[in-house]
């Protein structure tokens, strides 16, 4: 299919902000769904008009169930199986705020959600007003946004966690990022996130219709050209009346089932009531309260003064202050793009420099998760997965992309290893 300018800026913008943010529902990052198996007839359209559909796309205002399944072939985590509520709070809280059975702080809680099913209840009333409950057999998880508040509360450890968001000219609540990044687990974000990797190297088509959620629905189908990604196809299912995408699907280039599956089992285009997005700490609930100080990121860090959360102009780490690691860059383009990190110190990573002794325990646990490579860049070990991969070098540089292992040896090559 040609690609035309107004094609890629339509994909590029395929998702209004207000949308991407406020349908709280299932990353980017579910079996069938909803879809009935029956493919409506719906009016011809092309790759073109759908983008342009997704983008004029004005809906504020949404509530519904979202199930979202991923499959990274990673090995299991304690509290992290198919539909575990997990991510360690039984093992208590950390220092500083750190997530435990002691805070409900959001932060990390997207980590849960990248290993196994869950079942997510969302509700939207513009871009702050939101509410996303993971809900699992015996316990529920809620974060609701309500102008300048945030309230996330877990009923199994009868927790809760305020925050207030500052206002962009700093005089007080208002618009800012949800603490923890769980605005980004919606359909339409995961949409948004790989429409802005559309570029010559993508074939875009409309591949059919399907039934979501009961609603109808063309199906955008976005497949990779370049040789080293390791992603096979992108399914998007974007509701023919609203445009709003329903559904996303991601398979590996290796086949088997989806790597990450989310998508609306039932959805309603109403105005939600608007006391969804009321909360009031239940009785005896103990309430950590986090007041940021001037405008802050949406992990709770105050960002550096050049507004980039620690990043020069030229998109690389400075000191790591921020949570980001110090060096980072970008190599490559479009599905091919490799994240280069240089590790704090830079020294030699145990088991992967010349001339080290590693013990034959910690080899043998070494070996079972990684393997060596070589390259011009020297040797390194290679940590795989069903989608993103990883090389780290002997002299502490990390590699990471859903790229496969020639290609980040390439890149590894390219940046002469340690640069």
């Amino acid at each position: 299919m040609a690609r035309t300018r107004p094609m890629k800026k339509a994909l590029r913008y395929a998702v209004p902000a207000t949308v991407a943010g406020a349908a709280v529902a299932a990353v980017g990052l579910v079996p069938a769904l909803a879809s009935s198996g029956d493919s409506p007839d719906l009016p011809r359209i092309t790759a073109e008009e759908l983008a342009a559909k997704i983008a004029a796309s004005d809906t504020q205002q949404l509530s519904g169930t979202v199930r979202i399944t991923t499959d990274l072939g990673l090995p299991a985590l304690p509290g992290m199986g198919s539909g575990g509520h997990g991510g360690g709070r039984e093992n208590g809280a950390g220092e500083n705020g750190g997530q435990g059975a002691g805070d409900a702080d959001p932060r990390g809680r997207l980590t849960e959600l990248a290993s196994g099913s869950h079942t997510l209840r969302v509700a939207v009333d513009g871009p702050d007003r939101q509410r996303l409950s993971i809900v699992e057999k015996a316990a529920e998880y809620s974060l609701i946004r309500n102008g300048g508040d945030v309230w996330a509360y877990d009923s199994a450890t009868n927790t809760v966690h305020h925050t207030v968001l500052p206002r962009e000219d700093g005089r007080g609540a208002g618009p800012g990022k949800t603490p923890g990044g769980l605005e980004k687990v919606t359909p339409q974000k995961a949409a948004q996130e790989v429409l802005k990797a559309v570029d010559a190297t993508t074939s875009v088509t409309v591949d059919g219709t399907a039934k979501v959620a009961g609603q109808d629905a063309h199906q955008l189908l976005i497949e990779p050209k370049q040789p080293d990604s390791t992603v096979g196809s992108v399914r998007i299912a974007v509701d023919a009346d609203s445009g709003v995408p329903l559904k996303f699907t991601l398979t590996p280039k290796g086949g088997g089932k989806a790597a990450v599956d989310v998508g609306f089992t039932e959805v309603d285009f109403a105005e939600p009531d608007a006391g969804t997005f009321d909360f009031k700490p239940p009785k005896g609930a103990k309430v950590t309260e986090e007041k940021p100080d001037g405008a802050r990121n949406g992990s709770g860090k105050t960002p550096h003064k050049d507004g980039k959360d620690g990043r020069g102009g030229d998109g690389k780490g400075r000191d790591g202050a921020g949570g980001l690691p110090s060096g980072l860059d970008v190599l490559g383009e479009g599905w091919g793009s490799v994240a280069r990190i240089e590790l704090p110190g830079r020294g030699p990573v145990p088991g992967t420099g010349a001339g080290q002794e590693t013990a034959p325990e910690a080899r043998k646990l070494l070996d079972g998760f990684t393997e060596e490579v070589k390259g011009d860049f020297g040797t390194g070990r290679f940590f795989g997965t069903r989608l993103v991969n990883a090389l780290i070098t002997d002299d502490g540089t990390v590699y990471v992309g859903a790229v496969t292992r020639e290609g980040l040896v390439k890149a590894a090559d390219s940046a002469g290893g340690a640069g």
